[in-house]
């Protein structure tokens, strides 16, 4: 049965919705952004496994310019002194159309938006009032508009303003005492890592991931850093912290610094408005050690197109079975990663290098820890 559907955000999980409607059903739909642009300046870095790859080659991500974008080999494992621990290979993951890529977080938007941006997409819109009328759900925006649809689909992301309207229950997102600092760099910075792969550097409190996100070789690198709380003006305070550890890592810092709290969700919570569904972030959001934010948000919403179009009496349902159990392995995986890759003790760490050795070799653990997460 055709349905009108009000899409709320227009980040990845947003426009991936949009798109799979766009170009797989004959559903009408509004994409709804309380900013007045979208963000498209060269930003971070983003990492889809090949399921996720899958996903977007449905709505012509194989056709996207193939120098903006880079299939990494595997995954380096060192210690903060640079020392190579270990590898993953993650070619083993690749299909001949759905291969692992890294890619700037604008191109991937630039390409999502380009269906959407004329006909279905609105700005400036910021939801001031919701109710249900004649068995719809009436929403009415601040600047005095408003849409009359059969489903709303909030993906606001982790402070999602949508679950305020429709949830009575919180779930407030939890600082997880640790913050990301974000560079763009031109070169390897005199670092001593293979420019094919993606490199994660563990040090005592910190972690550092740097990974190539187009043929140009430019690398995005992020470096997530334990601390109680969070204060925009003491980057360099942070990086210090790091750098103490290694002194060559400081050219890696010179350039422009971004930096911004670490939050995830403390419990999974489904809808409690059959009409109302959550993706992405604003369903749940994890921390970034699986590098699975993005692909996540492509998952949902692929989900959810999914169930939509069978037109399931219980969509609801269905979705939050399916999502929740998904977004459990993953926030676990994620969990642990975090816990690992942080350790302060410099014999927990040499304790973790020697499971890490041995486990990156074995290939049942391989197909349980990342198979089930990058294969779906």
């Amino acid at each position: 049965m055709k349905k009108k559907i009000a899409i709320i955000g227009a980040g990845i999980a947003g426009l991936t919705f949009a798109n799979l409607i766009k170009k797989n059903s004959d559903h009408e739909f509004m994409l709804y952004e309380k900013q007045e642009s979208l963000s498209l300046d060269e930003g971070y870095g983003i990492q889809l496994s090949t399921n996720t790859i899958k996903i977007l080659n449905i709505i012509g991500f194989n056709k996207i310019d193939s120098t903006k974008i880079f299939h990494p080999i595997g995954v380096d494992f060192y210690n903060i002194q640079n020392k190579k621990i270990c590898d993953l290979d993650l070619t083993q993951f690749n299909q001949e159309k759905s291969k692992y890529t890294t890619l700037q977080r604008s191109t991937l938007i630039e390409f999502l938006k380009d269906d959407i941006y004329t006909q279905h997409l609105r700005f400036g819109k910021k939801i001031k009032e919701v109710s249900e009328l004649k068995g719809k759900v009436l929403i009415k925006f601040d600047d005095n508009t408003n849409d009359l649809v059969d489903l709303v689909v909030g993906a606001d992301g982790i402070f999602s303003n949508t679950r305020s309207f429709f949830e009575k229950k919180k779930n407030e997102p939890e600082f997880k005492k640790a913050i990301a600092i974000r560079t763009i760099l031109k070169t390897k910075s005199e670092l001593n890592i293979d420019d094919e792969k993606i490199s994660l550097i563990m040090g005592k409190n910190c972690h550092i991931v740097i990974y190539p996100l187009n043929k140009s070789k430019e690398f995005n690198l992020v470096c997530i850093v334990r601390d109680k709380k969070y204060h925009p003006d003491n980057i360099k305070l942070l990086v210090d912290r790091v750098i103490s550890q290694n002194s060559n890592l400081k050219k890696a810092f010179e350039g422009d610094l971004k930096s911004w709290p670490l939050y995830s969700t403390p419990r999974i919570l489904p809808s409690t408005n059959s009409k109302v569904f959550y993706i992405g972030d604003a369903f749940n959001g994890f921390l970034p050690t699986l590098a699975q934010g993005a692909g996540q948000s492509i998952e949902s919403a692929y989900e959810l197109f999914n169930l939509i179009e069978e037109d399931k009496t219980d969509i609801q349902n269905a979705y939050f079975q399916v999502r929740s159990k998904r977004a459990t392995i993953v926030r676990r995986r994620s969990n642990i990663n975090f816990f690992s890759f942080h350790l302060s003790s410099s014999i927990m760490q040499v304790i973790r290098n020697f499971f890490m050795k041995f486990l990156l070799k074995r290939k049942r653990f391989i197909s349980s820890y990342l198979g089930t997460v990058y294969k779906n």
